[in-house]
């Protein structure tokens, strides 16, 4: 096939490198932050030291390129072969910093480990599975999910997570900081086009970490101790980190999954007919789900969180309408290349917790709208939906934010529930199937 520029808005075909490697590069600059941040997160909130973390990201970049090229480029039933971006999962945050605060990293990579081939086993059963989680299911699910993380991210802007007793928490400087990054995003999201506006995340937090370095807040340490090349290493090879598997763990991480299935199904669906204006079909669906899970799989061999499709990308697709395959090769192919250079992870990995609050606050609240979009789809929320996601809001966050009232009750059911989405699914779940339908009927006569 001939190699031509026009071929950018065609899924197959070559397109010349001086204008498929920039165009990559969007993709890239458009995930990257958000690629990294859930390894920033729960390893600043574990307090795991900076050569692991630094390995972390290494790999995340490594295995974010690596299941990319997979769902651009399927091998038997895995990929979907549409132009779908993949990286770490934001979704597995709160679960992750619940686990990993009560049994430490190894339970959350033993219940990823898991989760990721139930995700690939579900793949097989797909169009069912649709039926069974319908929209105010998982919509109450990804709400409960992003309402959960906002705590967090303030935390984050204060000076990290569980560290309200430091004096130094809440300093000015540090609230300052979070502040500019929240406004730069904001500003340049709703204002500014293009390049700008899709890259504002990274841009917000790179005005940050120059205005935190002019502050002396950040440590360069890490940095120089950094190796210039080195190859990612699988999990066995990185210091302190392995599997293990607990009940209490793989439980509620099941959940997510199941919601990020989900996701993954709206993603997917989303390029189909924003990108190339037609449905999805039923293969490209299943390879798109058995690529989700086989990616989660994959990225607990190299000790990082699960990996899904990035609704940042889906949107850039839809809005420029650059679905080529080659296109975003080319990203996914840099993102490799970046794995090998451990200083790029020292860099990020030595950003201050409140320019990565600024960043991720905002992140966090927009999954509750990706939740509201859900819920929403069908137009207003009818009466019988709105009391499916009330109840379910108010025993989720209600025990999360509470779980003393359930110290007398099994331990096992207090690890659980003691996590919003295990009980925000588990209330959706049985009110969608109990309340009658007539409900709907009645509010439509």
């Amino acid at each position: 096939m001939d190699c031509k520029k026009e071929n950018m808005y065609q899924l197959e075909g070559r397109v010349p490198l001086q204008d498929a490697i920039p165009l990559g590069m969007q993709h890239v600059l458009a995930m990257y932050a958000g690629n990294l941040a859930p390894l920033l997160v729960v390893s600043g909130v574990l307090e795991m030291n900076m050569g692991v973390k630094v390995i972390l990201l290494q790999n995340a970049m490594f295995v974010a390129g690596l299941i990319t090229l997979v769902q651009l480029y399927p091998i038997w039933k895995i990929g979907s072969g549409l132009p779908v971006v993949m990286g770490t999962s934001s979704g597995f945050i709160p679960v992750s910093i619940s686990v990993g605060t009560q049994f430490g990293y190894g339970a959350i990579m033993g219940a990823s480990l898991l989760g990721g081939i139930m995700e690939f086993l579900l793949g097989f059963i797909i169009k069912p599975l649709r039926k069974i989680l319908p929209h105010v299911v998982t919509g109450t699910v990804v709400l409960i999910l992003g309402i959960s993380l906002i705590p967090i991210g303030i935390q984050f802007v204060g000076g990290g997570v569980g560290l309200q007793s430091d004096p130094n928490f809440g300093a000015i400087a540090n609230i300052v900081i979070g502040l500019i990054v929240f406004l730069v995003i904001i500003a340049l999201k709703q204002f500014a086009k293009g390049f700008w506006s899709i890259s504002s995340i990274l841009i917000g937090i790179i005005v940050g970490y120059v205005v935190a370095i002019a502050f002396g807040m950040v440590d360069f340490s890490g940095v120089a101790e950094a190796a210039w090349f080195s190859i990612p290493k699988p999990i066995f090879m990185i210091e302190g980190l392995s599997y293990s598997f607990r009940i209490e763990a793989i439980v509620p991480f099941l959940l997510v999954y199941l919601a990020t299935t989900v996701e993954t199904i709206g993603d997917n669906t989303g390029i189909a007919v924003g990108g190339l204006g037609r449905d999805i079909t039923d293969d490209e669906l299943e390879g798109a789900v058995h690529a989700d899970g086989f990616g989660s799989v994959v990225a607990t061999l190299f000790g990082v969180m699960p990996n899904t499709s990035f609704s940042q990308n889906v949107g850039l697709v839809a809005m420029t309408k650059i679905v080529n395959r080659f296109v975003l090769m080319t990203g996914a192919v840099f993102l490799m290349l970046c794995a090998f250079i451990p200083k790029l992870g020292a860099i990020v990995a030595s950003i201050p917790n409140c320019v990565l609050g600024g960043a991720v606050l905002l992140m966090f609240a927009m999954i509750s709208i990706s939740g509201l979009n859900l819920l929403t789809e069908q137009g207003k929320i009818s009466e019988r939906t709105g009391l499916i996601v009330a109840a379910s809001c108010a025993v989720g966050l209600g025990l999360s934010n509470c779980p003393e009232v359930m110290q007398h009750l099994p331990s096992w059911f207090q690890s659980m529930f003691g996590q919003a989405i295990v009980g925000g699914f588990v209330t959706a779940t049985i009110l969608n199937l109990i309340l009658p339908k007539d409900m709907l009927e009645k509010e439509n006569k």
